[in-house]
């Protein structure tokens, strides 16, 4: 069985809490260096965990540079309404975006995730 995912970050608490706000998902455990974000789906997890020395990756991808390692994609049902409810959490809109119906923003410790305009 798939538990979930863990992300690494400085700030393992406020990256958590940036995630809770941005998709409605309560935080649903909470240690020092570990918070833990629960989507609707049952025994489906994130896990953002403190990683001292924690360097974001580079995105878009340069030689020599940390690479992401994965991202998180959301479907989103109004893609300005919720690029622009991100902003104002802290997310930054990444300088280079390769698809039209997709916007990719930094979160709070620099990891890329994409915002991705449904179908209906």
């Amino acid at each position: 069985m798939w538990w979930g995912t863990a992300i690494e970050a400085l700030d393992p608490h406020a990256l958590a809490a940036f995630y809770s706000k941005l998709l409605d998902w309560p935080v649903v455990h909470e240690e020092p260096d570990t918070a833990v974000v629960k989507p609707p789906q049952d025994s489906v997890y994130m896990v953002f965990q403190r990683a001292e020395g924690y360097v974001p990756p580079v995105w878009p991808p340069e030689a020599g540079e940390p690479r992401t390692m994965m991202h998180l994609d959301f479907e989103v049902g109004d893609l300005q309404k919720a690029v622009s409810d991100a902003v104002a959490l802290g997310a930054r809109i990444a300088e280079f975006q390769p698809q039209e119906q997709v916007r990719v923003l930094l979160d709070l410790a620099g990891h890329p995730f994409c915002l991705c305009e449904g179908q209906g």
